[in-house]
C-alpha cells in the first residue's frame, strides 16, 4: 500500500517540478523505508525547485541600473530554461486571446485582487453588442445571446430562518449555487447556503448568528488588516465574545506554532463548544500557506471551524478536500471578471448539523439574485436620461474598492427624479429600494418554475418570462474546470516565483552594503508560496517610498496594484531592538478609538501587493518588474515625490 508521502512525492512530481527520474520507490518496499525516502525525495524537490530558480534566471548578476535590463525576449528566454514545462501551460494563452481579449488589447495588467468570477469577459460583452471584433481573428466573435446576468436584491430575514426554510429560491439561484457548490466540490447533502451582498456581509452575518453567549471564544488566523474579518470582531465584541488572534514570527512571517497550539487547545473539557476559529488556507497578501492541519486540530478540541475561502485561487479547494477536513462554515465571494466588476456577491456556506447551533438575529446581508434579460433594447425604447443608460452600461474597472465593496454594482437602475446628477453610491440604493419590494413578491411566488425578469422598460418595471429549458453558462468557471488544479497551480508557481527572484536582483547602485531596493514580507522563492506578493520599495538612502505613490505610479503604467496592512508580527528577543524601525501604529479611525479607549493600538506595516490570476502571463510579471526596477533612478524617485506631495504637505492627485 502507498504510504501518504509516497502520494505527496507524487503529487509534488506531477506539478512538474522535477524532471529527473520517478519520485516514488513503488509500492513492493517497506511502508516504513517508502515512507522515509518518499519524505527525503519531496524535501529534495522543494530545496532544488528553489534552487533552479534562484541560480538559472542570469546567476550571480544584480541589476543596479533600470536602463540595462535584459529584454522581454532575453527573460523568458531564461525564463523557460528554468521551467521548460510552462509550455506545457499554454491552453490559458488560448483561453485568454479569445475569452479575456481585452488584457491583451489594453494592456492593463491586473494585478489588485486574488480569486475569479462567474463569466467571461467574452460573455459580458457580448450581451451589449451584436459582436465582438478580436484582434487576433479577421472575423468577429458570435453573440452569446442567452448569457445571464443579474442583479442583486436585499432580503428581510435573518440566517437561522433562510438556512431553515428558505429553500432553494429561484431557478437562476438555483442553478448558480449548484455550479459553485460543484466547482469547490461541497455536496449539497452536506452544506447549505446563501448569497450575500458581499464577503463582509457574510462575515457579519455569522458573528450575529453564532452563539457567543455559550461559546464565547473567536480566534483569528490572518497576517493582514482584513475589513470582512474586522467587520466579525466589531460585531463579535459587541456580543461580548473574547477576541484572539494567531502571531507571526518575523521575519518570514510564518505562523507562531506554538502560540497557536496554546490558545487552541483546551487543558479541561468544561464545554462541548469552546467558540469559533477563522483561517484561510493563504495569505491574500504575502502568498504564505497555512496547514489545513489546524482545522483538525482545532475540532479536536471543541472549536467550530470557519474557513475563508476569499484568498483561494482557482480549484485550490481540491488541494485540501472537505471530505476530509469539512469545515462548519465557509465563505467564498465571487464579484470581478479580470478589471471589470459586474453584480457580485458573496457565499456563506453552513454545514447542516451546525445550523441548529445558530441564534436567531434581525441581521441583514442576505440577497437574493433578479435575473436580468434583454437589457440591450433599452436603449432603444427607454426614455430615461444619458445618466440613466451610462449606468446600465458595465461598471469601470477602477471604481472605488471601499464602494465595489460595500454597494455591489447593479445592472438595473430607476429613473433618477432630480435635475442633478446622482452619485454612484446614490444611484445603487436608489436602484436597491426599488426593485426590493418587487423581488420579494417574485420569491415567495408559487409559481417558481417559470420565474421572471425584472427590467426597467420605459421607466416602469415589467416582468418578463424567463425562456424555458435555457441554460446558464458560466465559462469562467467552466475555463478553470477545463484547465485543472495541477496546470494552474504549475503556471502561478514558476510565474511568482520567477518575479521573486528577479525582484531580489535589484539592487541601489553606489553602495557598498549591498543595499535592496525591495523588501519582501513572508516567503521568498519557495514551491508551496501562494500567488501573492507583499513588498516595499526604499530609495537609496533607505527610506521606505509610501505604497500608495507606489500604487498610483503603477496605475499610470496600466498596472493595478493594492496596498495593505500587514499585523499581528511577533519579535523575538534579537528583534526587539529594531521593533521601532519594523513596526508603525497605522493612523486610522479604528486606532484613534482603541487608543481614546486606552487600549493598545494595532502596529504593523504597511506594503504593496500583487496577486496574480490564472489568466496571468509572462509579459506581466516582466512588465511588474520593469516599474519596480524604474525605482532604481534617484532622479524619478525624487520627482514623483515633488508631485505627489505638495508645498504644504497635502497630498495631491499623481
Amino acid at each position: 500500500m502507498q504510504s501518504p508521502f509516497s502520494k505527496a512525492a507524487e503529487r509534488v512530481c506531477l506539478y512538474g517540478c522535477c524532471t529527473g527520474p520517478q519520485l516514488l520507490t513503488g509500492e513492493h518496499h517497506e511502508t516504513q523505508k517508502t515512507s522515509s525516502k518518499s519524505k527525503s525525495t519531496l524535501a529534495s524537490c522543494r530545496q532544488g525547485f528553489a534552487a533552479i530558480t534562484n541560480s538559472t534566471f542570469f546567476p550571480n548578476t544584480q541589476f543596479t541600473n533600470n536602463e540595462n535590463l535584459p529584454s522581454l525576449l532575453e527573460s523568458f528566454d531564461q525564463f523557460t530554461k528554468a521551467y521548460p514545462q510552462y509550455s506545457e501551460t499554454s491552453r490559458v494563452d488560448q483561453i485568454r486571446a479569445q475569452e479575456y481579449y481585452h488584457l491583451s488589447l489594453s494592456k492593463h495588467i491586473c494585478l489588485d485582487y486574488i480569486g475569479i468570477g462567474l463569466f467571461s469577459y467574452l460573455q459580458i460583452q457580448s450581451q451589449y453588442s451584436p459582436a465582438v471584433p478580436v484582434a487576433s481573428s479577421s472575423s468577429p466573435l458570435p453573440r452569446f445571446s442567452d448569457s445571464p446576468f443579474f442583479s442583486v436584491s436585499y432580503k428581510s430575514v435573518n440566517l437561522k430562518s433562510q438556512l431553515l426554510h428558505g429553500g432553494q429560491g429561484s431557478g437562476l439561484e438555483s442553478a448558480i449555487r449548484k455550479k459553485i457548490m460543484d466547482f469547490l466540490n461541497i455536496s449539497q447533502n452536506d452544506y447549505c447556503m446563501v448569497f450575500t451582498a458581499n464577503k463582509s456581509s457574510a462575515f457579519k452575518l455569522l458573528a450575529e448568528s453564532y452563539p457567543f453567549q455559550s461559546s464565547r471564544k473567536l480566534l483569528t488566523v490572518y497576517d493582514y488588516e482584513s475589513e470582512a474579518q474586522q467587520t466579525m470582531v466589531s460585531t463579535s465584541e459587541k456580543r461580548e465574545a473574547k477576541i484572539m488572534s494567531a502571531e507571526f514570527k518575523w521575519p518570514w512571517l510564518r505562523v507562531h506554532s506554538a502560540k497557536l497550539r496554546k490558545m487552541i487547545v483546551r487543558k479541561k473539557k468544561k464545554k462541548k463548544h469552546r467558540g469559533l476559529f477563522v483561517m484561510p488556507l493563504q495569505s491574500r497578501m504575502t502568498g504564505a500557506s497555512y496547514s489545513y492541519q489546524w482545522m483538525s486540530i482545532a475540532q479536536e478540541n471543541g472549536w467550530h471551524v470557519l474557513l475563508d475561502g476569499c484568498a483561494l485561487g482557482p480549484k485550490d479547494m481540491d488541494s485540501f478536500g472537505l471530505s476530509l477536513f469539512r469545515p462548519d462554515f465557509l465563505i467564498c465571494s465571487f464579484y470581478k471578471v479580470i478589471g471589470e466588476n459586474p453584480t457580485g456577491f458573496g457565499c456563506l456556506f453552513v454545514k447542516r448539523s451546525t445550523v441548529q447551533i445558530l441564534e436567531a438575529s434581525n441581521g441583514t446581508g442576505i440577497v437574493s439574485l433578479v435575473p436580468v434579460r434583454q437589457l440591450s433594447q433599452l436603449t432603444e425604447d427607454s426614455s430615461g436620461t444619458d445618466t440613466e443608460l451610462d449606468q446600465l452600461s458595465i461598471p469601470e474597472a477602477k471604481e472605488n474598492e471601499m464602494e465595489k465593496e460595500n454597494f455591489p454594482s447593479s445592472l438595473t437602475v430607476s429613473q433618477p427624479t432630480q435635475t442633478e446628477k446622482p452619485t454612484k453610491r446614490e444611484s445603487t440604493m436608489i436602484q436597491e429600494m426599488n426593485i426590493n419590494s418587487k423581488a420579494e413578491r417574485l420569491e415567495g411566488s408559487e409559481t417558481r418554475e417559470s420565474e421572471r425578469a425584472i427590467v426597467l422598460h420605459n421607466n416602469k418595471y415589467v416582468e418578463q418570462p424567463e425562456k424555458e429549458g435555457a441554460e446558464l453558462e458560466f465559462r469562467c468557471l467552466d475555463h478553470v474546470d477545463s484547465l485543472g488544479l495541477m496546470l494552474i497551480s504549475s503556471r502561478g508557481r514558476y510565474l511568482i516565483n520567477w518575479l521573486v527572484s528577479a525582484i531580489m536582483k535589484l539592487q541601489h547602485p553606489n553602495r557598498l552594503d549591498n543595499f535592496p531596493l525591495v523588501r519582501i514580507y513572508g516567503p521568498k522563492v519557495k514551491f508551496d508560496r501562494g500567488p501573492a506578493l507583499a513588498f516595499n520599495i526604499y530609495d537609496w538612502k533607505g527610506e521606505k517610498i509610501e505604497p500608495v505613490l507606489v500604487q498610483k505610479l503603477a496605475d499610470r503604467k496600466n498596472i493595478s496594484l493594492s496596498t495593505g496592512f500587514l499585523h499581528n508580527i511577533w519579535l523575538s528577543d534579537k528583534h526587539e531592538q529594531e521593533k521601532e524601525k519594523i513596526l508603525e501604529r497605522r493612523k486610522s479611525k479604528e486606532n484613534e478609538k482603541a487608543r481614546n479607549k486606552g487600549k493598545k493600538a494595532d502596529q504593523g506595516i504597511t506594503i504593496v501587493t500583487a496577486a496574480l490570476s490564472f489568466l496571468e502571463n509572462f509579459e506581466d510579471v516582466y512588465r511588474l518588474w520593469i516599474f519596480i526596477a524604474q525605482f532604481l533612478d534617484a532622479d524619478f524617485v525624487e520627482k514623483e515625490r515633488w508631485r505627489y506631495t505638495a508645498l504644504d504637505q497635502k497630498i495631491v492627485e499623481v
